[in-house]
């Protein structure tokens, strides 16, 4: 579950996140009833077995069984978590399945539960969930389809790609860390700030300007 909200008196709107559906959004009649079978099942970061049924945009949940054996996120990683779940809401639309990343964010989910390095966790996810909707760029050739060169920097051409350029450039991404994202290899930290400045370069392209409120949340914290 990625969201949910209170609908009438006993209900919930949840977003649901599933590997052959992609992006739902159900109804969940009497779910806040305490004697509702689902009100225990609907968990955020929680693996869930449901049914749903309808046409329309929004459906009917019919049923959600909680499978366990995931570990909730705590402290930071749980703030990074509720950031994944408000990239999928905000940028992936619904009913568009893309399995590879339902398993992406399931792995995410694990890693984040362990404290895995959360960083690397996020840059990973990032970069999957641009590539899956479209709007990741080429990270193995320039946008003159020659092979990225390590030992280079290159700046990001909005539209076409990445094209070599002067080190002093202070918006340049080292070829190092375009070969090491282009593996999913997130262990230097220069690989993990370029990334970052890059994957939220791209990411607030395609928010128009929506600040995310996990984010800013993140930011503060960080800042103190």
């Amino acid at each position: 579950m990625l969201h949910a909200i209170a609908w009438r008196e006993t209900s919930l709107i949840v977003e649901l996140l599933t590997r052959s559906h992609g992006r739902v959004a159900c109804v969940a009649k009497g779910a806040k009833r305490p004697s509702s079978a689902m009100r225990g099942a609907l968990m955020p970061f929680q693996p869930l077995n449901v049914g749903f049924s309808g046409r329309q945009e929004l459906r009917t949940l019919t049923s959600a069984e909680w499978l366990g054996g995931m570990a909730v996120p705590q402290g930071n990683a749980l703030l990074c978590a509720f950031y994944l779940n408000e990239l999928l809401v905000r940028l992936l639309p619904r009913d568009d399945p893309h399995p590879a990343l339902f398993d992406g964010y399931a792995h995410a989910l694990v890693s984040l539960g362990l404290d895995d390095s959360p960083e690397a966790s996020l840059r990973r996810f990032e970069w999957l969930l641009l590539r899956e909707t479209g709007y990741a760029l080429d990270l193995e050739h320039d946008a003159d389809d020659r092979p990225v060169d390590g030992a280079r920097m290159y700046a990001m051409v909005p539209g076409r790609g990445f094209l070599a350029t002067d080190a002093s450039d202070a918006g340049a991404v080292s070829g190092h860390t375009l070969i090491d994202m282009a593996s999913a290899r997130y262990d230097s930290a220069r690989t993990l700030a370029e990334a970052k400045r890059l994957t939220r370069n791209l990411l607030a392209r395609q928010l128009d300007g929506q600040v995310l409120k996990t984010r800013q949340i993140l930011m503060d914290l960080h800042k103190r």
